[in-house]
């Protein structure tokens, strides 16, 4: 009965998403088109360089390829996620960053449209952290699907980076409401860090930018999100701008940089006006005093 109700769930779900997208489109018309085409044409490779206070040298000019809220669901499929593969293999990043809402249904539904994805390759891998719509899509089981896939999941963990015997800590959260669907996934920036005392980079991949305050009383250097999908479209931009410390780009909270990828697909209707979708290419360069 459980399993039979989540079925239901899912596809009532994927009914209202359907019927959203649906209804705005037919709402409105030239603005309208030019967003359905926006949203639809892929995400554009936006490049950001962060300097951080004792960079090892090793890691000058490390690149680090950022994708967030790739939403594979009702409207966003394998041709979709083909051409974000193919962006990724064009610019060749040392490291991936997938930074949460990669899908948006059931691994029976959508397994096969995410499958590219297992394709991508990068010298220091490819990390993941969820984000809130894995929790709506059965997080465990993608968790499952993730690690199968070839990607490094950070569950309130890290993992250290080398290079020539020198090292930056690279940590990942769970989604910063995972607890309330399972507790045990409470999300906790500070014991990411646990063992990691030496090592004086530290970067956290949160899904979610409000992680932020907690990752600035840990010490991290620099937090990469999304979540917010820069508002999309207007007017979604305002609201969504309140409901979260960062709505995208790069920002200095009190000493840890934070940049905020505006979503690399989209969610609900296939709509972007004035905030393109983006993959992000960190490259990493040491600050001069």
């Amino acid at each position: 009965n459980t399993k039979k109700q989540v079925t239901i769930d899912l596809e009532k779900r994927q009914f209202l998403q359907k019927s959203l997208s649906i209804g705005i489109l037919t709402l409105v018309g030239p603005t309208t088109s030019y967003g359905f085409y926006s949203a639809r044409k892929g995400p554009s490779i936006i490049n950001q360089t962060i300097y951080l206070n004792d960079l090892p040298d090793s890691f000058e000019n490390f690149t680090i390829a950022q994708i967030s809220d790739l939403h594979v669901g009702p409207t966003i499929k394998k041709p979709y996620v083909e051409k974000v593969l193919n962006q990724i293999s064009i610019i060749n990043p040392d490291l991936i960053a997938i930074t949460g809402d990669l899908v948006d249904g059931s691994i029976d539904y959508l397994k096969k449209d995410l499958e590219p994805l297992s394709e991508m390759i990068a010298k220091y891998g490819t990390y993941f952290v969820t984000g809130n719509h894995e929790y709506y899509s059965g997080a465990e089981k993608w968790l499952e699907e993730t690690d199968r896939m070839g990607f490094a999941n950070l569950v309130n963990e890290h993992n250290l980076i080398s290079i020539n015997n020198e090292k930056i800590v690279l940590a990942g959260v769970t989604d910063f409401r995972a607890h309330q669907i399972i507790p045990s996934h409470k999300t906790n920036p500070k014991n990411a860090l646990r063992g990691s005392a030496d090592e004086k980079v530290k970067i956290l991949l949160a899904h979610q930018p409000s992680s932020i305050f907690k990752a600035n009383e840990a010490g991290y250097d620099f937090q990469i999100s999304g979540h917010t999908h820069g508002g999309q479209f207007w007017p979604f931009t305002y609201p969504t701008k309140k409901a979260n410390p960062y709505l995208s780009g790069l920002h200095n909270h009190n000493g840890t940089q934070i940049y905020v990828n505006s979503g690399t697909g989209y969610w609900g209707p296939p709509l972007r006006i004035g905030v393109p979708s983006e993959i992000t290419l960190f490259k990493l360069k040491k600050k001069i005093s």
